[in-house]
C-alpha cells in the first residue's frame, strides 16, 4: 500500500503501481465542479482530484475489472468516498453511454494513459492493457475527450517526451488546444522524461510554457515538486 496524507491506496490488484506520474498528475491538474479520470486504476487520480476539489464530484474509468475493483476499495476507505464514482467501461462505450443518457458534461478531464505504440509487449496481460495504446489510441481518448468536455473546460494528462507529437497532432485534430505545457526532468542535468499537458477548446491567446526538475542536484524534491505536492507526501 501507498500512504497519503488523507488517503492510502491499495495496489495488489493493480498492473499499474502508484508513481511519479500519476502523483505530478493528480496534483497539477485544474479540476472543476465535475472530473473525469479516464484509466483511474487504483483511484489515485480520483482520489487526489476529490481532496484538491471539496465540492467536485468525479467520475473514474477503467477497462480492467480488477483495477476497479481496488479503486473502489480505495474510495470506500477515503473520507470523500461519497462524491467518487467508479465505472468499468472502456472510455470509448462509457462516452457513449454518457451521452446517449443526456448526462451532464466535465469541466475538467484528466488521464494518464497508456502510451506504448510499437515497443515489446510485457507477457503480464494486465501490464499491458495498462501501458500499451492498444486498447485506448490516442486517437479514441481525444475523440471521447472532445465529446464530454465543457466548451470551458480543460484536459490534462502526462506523456512521455518522446509522445507529444502525436498527442498534440491528435488534440488538434479534435479542436483542442494547449494551454499549458510542463516539460518534466528529474535533475537539471536530465532530459525531460515526461510533460505534463493541458488543453482547451479555445484557443490560447498564449501558452504556459515552462521546464521543471523534480529534484535538486543533491537528490532532495525541488521547490517545484515539494509546492505542488505538500498536501499529499507523508
Amino acid at each position: 500500500m501507498f500512504k497519503f496524507q488523507q488517503f492510502t491506496v491499495h495496489q495488489d490488484k493493480c498492473a499499474m503501481k502508484v508513481g511519479t506520474d500519476g502523483v505530478l498528475l493528480g496534483a497539477w491538474a485544474k479540476g472543476g465542479n465535475h472530473i473525469l479520470d479516464i484509466g483511474t486504476g487504483t483511484g489515485l487520480i480520483a482520489l487526489m482530484m476529490a481532496q484538491r476539489y471539496s465540492k467536485a464530484i468525479i467520475s473514474a474509468v477503467d477497462i480492467d475489472e480488477d483495477a476497479c475493483i481496488q479503486a473502489r476499495e480505495n474510495v470506500d476507505e477515503c473520507s470523500f468516498k461519497n462524491r467518487i464514482h467508479v465505472f468499468h467501461s472502456s472510455i470509448q462505450d462509457f462516452s457513449y453511454q454518457w451521452l446517449s443518457e443526456r448526462k451532464p458534461l466535465f469541466d475538467s478531464i484528466v488521464s494518464n494513459p497508456p502510451f506504448f505504440v510499437n515497443s515489446l509487449k510485457n507477457p503480464d496481460q494486465k501490464r499491458t492493457l495498462a501501458r500499451h495504446a492498444d486498447t485506448l489510441p490516442f486517437s479514441d481518448l481525444f475523440r471521447s475527450v472532445s465529446k464530454l468536455l465543457t466548451a470551458d473546460g480543460v484536459f490534462s494528462a502526462i506523456i512521455p517526451t518522446e509522445q507529444i507529437k502525436d498527442f498534440m497532432a491528435e488534440a488538434y485534430l479534435n479542436a483542442l488546444y494547449p494551454i499549458s505545457i510542463i516539460h518534466v526532468k528529474t535533475t537539471p542535468s536530465k532530459q525531460p522524461k515526461r510533460c505534463l499537458l493541458a488543453f482547451s477548446p479555445q484557443p490560447p491567446h498564449s501558452i504556459d510554457e515552462q521546464t521543471i526538475n523534480l529534484l535538486t542536484p543533491t537528490g532532495e524534491r525541488s521547490d517545484w515538486y515539494q509546492k505542488v505536492t505538500k498536501d499529499f507526501y507523508l
